[in-house]
């Protein structure tokens, strides 16, 4: 099969259009025609740094993906060769990933494709419908009537954690960067979009809160920003952020006002194997696909990339300021 193959850690150039076998699946698996690979920034920080399993060579990077189930393993119960699926699944350095034809999935991670959606547009998905679900739901506990700050709320994560804090009746503020995204997030239920260049955003949702500060704040962003936000979060809230606690986090507003700091890494029942995390996954794809169906639910597709170009993507992701996610289309 054609698959991007990655043979050392480095810059774009290193991500190679190869020739590599075609996966054999085990009893457990399901083989799937890849239609179409999401790209998301963890593929661009485990190029550059190294994957988490640095002694298997070559590697195929993409955690998402969707397309059609070729054959089915002998455990396997409930799917049937030529069903449409989505999945995230491998790209981690161990099982391979989803830059290729072919790939040989866990049936426990894999849910219905959304009819609505194109096969890039389903592909580019997963990730980080699970870490928006995971971070405002199970780390935050969301409920109705809340208000929640999303950081970045054009980005990937970002525009999906907006339309799901609306699903579940919260009110909604967001930071963006320019006035279009501004108008992006306000076209998904966006109450209150800031645009931090022109405005304090922590002023603003003191403003927008009457005071009282917001119940949950969702960082996508890291570094200083985590500090940064800890004044917007009332007594007692929540923040969560997928991105690690820089060392240098005063961490002494947030002790104050007594917030609950939640840790989201989407990537922990694929790393540690958990057979009970990996099916919460796929319900959370499964219930979106629904919410999806319904139009109720969107996915911003920024751009979609041939198989060959996946270097080109890489390079348009780490230069930052997209508007949504990339995709990979590998048999359109």
């Amino acid at each position: 099969m054609k698959a991007i193959a990655l043979s050392q850690s480095g810059g774009p150039e290193n991500l190679q259009l190869q020739d590599l076998p075609q996966p054999e699946i085990t009893a457990g698996q399901v083989l799937v025609k890849l239609k179409a690979a999401g790209i998301n920034p963890i593929d661009t920080k485990l190029r550059s740094r190294g994957t988490f399993y640095p002694d298997t060579t070559p590697q195929v990077l993409g955690c998402d993906g969707a397309g059609i189930i070729e054959a089915i393993g002998s455990e396997v119960t409930g799917w049937q060769p030529g069903q449409a699926v989505y999945f995230c699944y491998g790209g981690l350095g161990g099982p391979a990933g989803n830059y290729a034809e072919w790939a040989a999935v866990d049936a426990r991670c894999l849910a219905p494709k959304p009819d609505r959606l194109s096969f890039a547009a389903a592909a580019a998905a997963p990730l980080v419908l699970i870490t928006a679900w995971e971070a405002l739901r199970d780390r935050a506990r969301i409920t109705a009537g809340q208000k929640v700050l999303i950081h970045a709320g054009a980005g990937g994560v970002g525009h999906v954690a907006i339309q799901l804090a609306k699903l579940w009746g919260a009110e909604v503020a967001a930071t963006v960067s320019t006035p279009e995204k501004a108008d992006f997030v306000a076209g998904l239920g966006c109450d209150r979009p800031i645009l931090y260049r022109q405005e304090d955003f922590v002023s603003a949702l003191q403003g927008w809160t009457g005071g009282q500060g917001v119940d949950i704040a969702f960082d996508t962003v890291g570094g200083d920003l985590l500090t940064a936000t800890f004044p917007a979060v009332k007594p007692y809230g929540d923040v969560v952020t997928i991105l690690e606690p820089a060392a240098n986090t005063n961490w002494k507003v947030a002790r104050s006002h007594n917030l609950r700091i939640g840790l989201e890494l989407m990537l922990t029942p694929l790393l540690k194997h958990w057979d009970a995390g990996l099916r919460h996954q796929a319900e959370i794809l499964r219930q979106c696909a629904a919410w999806i169906d319904a139009g109720q639910l969107k996915i911003q597709l920024h751009q979609t990339f041939p198989l060959d170009r996946a270097a080109e993507a890489h390079q348009l992701l780490e230069r930052g300021g997209l508007i949504g996610k990339l995709a990979l289309a590998i048999d359109p």
